[in-house]
């Protein structure tokens, strides 16, 4: 039986010092539909491997300079390793050796003379394992995206800020690093939705998610819908003056946008109140302290008038920045 059309896409890695050897395999294996490559040590297969990232690799146990259990543990830490399987192919049977194969990191082994209906099969349930394992993986992700992500602005959601909030708060505290969190919220949300309808609502908080998204471009920041209309921003490595500068964009975004609001109180079109902190996260310090106090300056920036950003400084006396 030939290999299916998945099977015949892939590429097998034929590590062995003896030419007959080699050749004996490529010609089986061509015959069973899989496209060979083949290195003489490994040395070269470790070259190999790199360069053309195989679906499988069948290496000898034992060759010159570099042996395959050598081989076998320097693939594990290339790049592009983690779904390849190994199968060794060895004249030893003795316990320790296939002990050790598969310590180093070989999915399975063959003895020499090889039984040909046995390497088939292996070699084709190793490859449907490792296919298998990748699409688990990429489905894995694909539900981690969609449950840390708001359905409607497309930005992370309330679980996913949380997630990630904690996970830099944890970084940023072992580095001594600035952490800054900024929280917004559109002003006069309800009195829009009353006014233009739910619909139209939408499209509003998908328009200003979109232009706070186009400003928090480095890739360790996060932008999340934190409530219907609240957005938080989590700034990692960003210090008090780097956070006001980006609270003064979103504003000053959001005022562009020329989005109209004929019953706002404070503006002809959509505004957005924006409230932050920064804190250098320590061993006594707690991160529901620091969501509480930009809460406390969002509050403080609608009271003055909304439309604006104001800073609460995390100190034993704290002061506004405006």
């Amino acid at each position: 039986m030939k290999a299916n059309s998945q099977e015949s896409k892939s590429l097998v890695l034929i590590v062995d010092d003896e030419p007959f050897i080699r050749l004996i395999l490529r010609h089986f294996l061509e015959r069973e539909g899989y496209q060979i490559v083949e290195a003489q040590n490994g040395i070269e297969a470790l070259t190999l491997f790199s360069q053309l990232h195989p679906d499988i690799v069948l290496l000898d146990a034992i060759m010159p300079d570099m042996d395959g259990f050598e081989c076998c543990t320097q693939l594990q830490h290339l790049d592009f390793s983690k779904h390849t399987p190994v199968l060794m192919i060895t004249g030893l049977e003795d316990q320790e050796s296939v002990d050790r194969a598969f310590e180093v990191g070989a999915m399975d082994y063959v003895n020499k003379p090889i039984h040909w209906p046995v390497l088939r099969q292996r070699v084709k349930r190793l490859i449907q394992q490792s296919q298998l394992q990748q699409k688990l993986e990429a489905v894995n992700l694909e539900l981690q995206r969609l449950v840390t992500t708001d359905g409607l602005t497309q930005i992370a959601n309330r679980r996913g800020f949380e997630e990630y909030f904690n996970q830099e708060w944890q970084r940023l505290k072992r580095d001594q690093r600035s952490l800054s969190l900024i929280l917004c919220d559109v002003d006069f949300f309800k009195l829009y939705n009353d006014t233009y309808g739910h619909r139209v609502g939408d499209r509003c908080l998908q328009e200003i998610a979109k232009v706070i998204k186009d400003i928090i471009k480095r890739p360790g920041d996060l932008v999340a819908r934190y409530g219907g209309e609240e957005f938080a921003v989590i700034l990692p490595n960003t210090d008090t003056h780097g956070a006001t500068n980006v609270a003064d964009k979103i504003c000053h975004a959001v005022r562009t946008l020329a989005i109209p609001h004929k019953n706002s109180q404070v503006s002809p079109h959509v505004t957005i109140s924006v409230g932050f902190t920064t804190e250098i996260p320590q061993p006594s310090s707690d991160l529901e302290e620091m969501i509480a106090a930009a809460d406390r300056a969002l509050y403080q920036a609608k009271a003055a008038g909304r439309d604006r950003f104001v800073q609460n400084i995390l100190l034993p006396k704290s002061k506004n920045f405006w």
